[in-house]
């Protein structure tokens, strides 16, 4: 018995494939700025538009230079910072390599502290002030004073990256942006509760697709370009 001619032209075996974004998406690489400068009590931060602005400490202008070798050799279609100056300094390494520029998205800007910005949120943090506790039980960053709130940092972070992706389709559009930022789009994507909300490190890569109104986390916390 023969097999019918529909079936004729089946292949014996069917190979893994590896995964490729749909047309028309956007791969977006999240960068998460490298280490900054640290707070020291009574020398506030300057403000860059009410939010502290440190420089990269050494460590992180090291990071600096392992996320441009990374990147070097990748595909990279489009570069956006947003206004503080860690996130320019992050990649200002990659973009002396290769000639290239970025644009600033002040929307993908770190969360709004309030009456903590500065500096002195490290400064709770670290002494265990109430507010900040509760904070990270919650995941909410607007039980700091005066702060954005996770779902309003969160909104802000989703219509940006939906503004990139009608620019960019069928392009990766690296975004160099900040901890909290990387959190809630994360966050969005995955439905998980604000508590589990932290954990990007400096310098780690994350992947986010976005095709119309599909999202996917793709990778999460790489820093595998940060090891020797």
């Amino acid at each position: 018995m023969t097999a019918p001619e529909s079936l004729s032209n089946v292949p014996a075996s069917h190979r893994q494939l590896p995964y490729t974004p749909p047309p028309g998406a956007t791969e977006f690489v999240l960068v998460r700025h490298g280490a900054s400068a640290a707070f020291v009590p009574g020398q506030p931060f300057p403000l860059c538009e009410g939010h502290g602005d440190p420089e990269l400490d050494p460590s992180g202008v090291l990071q600096a230079q392992r996320v441009a070798d990374r990147l070097v050799d990748e595909r990279v279609d489009a570069i956006y910072v947003t206004p503080l100056r860690r996130t320019a300094q992050t990649i200002a390494p990659f973009l002396e390599r290769t000639g290239r520029t970025a644009s600033v998205i002040r929307d993908l800007r770190e969360v709004f502290l309030g009456e903590w910005e500065g500096g002195q949120f490290r400064e709770h943090v670290a002494a265990g002030h109430p507010l900040a506790l509760e904070m990270f039980r919650t995941g909410d960053w607007g039980h700091v004073p005066g702060a954005e709130t996770s779902d309003q940092l969160q909104a802000r972070c989703i219509a940006a990256l939906q503004e990139l992706h009608a620019l960019h389709p069928d392009e990766r559009a690296v975004c160099v942006v900040h901890g909290g930022v990387i959190g809630q789009i994360c966050r969005f994507i995955t439905g998980a509760a604000m508590s589990y909300a932290w954990g990007a490190e400096n310098a780690s890569m994350h992947t986010v697709v976005v095709s119309g109104d599909v999202w996917r986390l793709h990778r999460f916390n790489d820093t595998s370009h940060l090891t020797d």
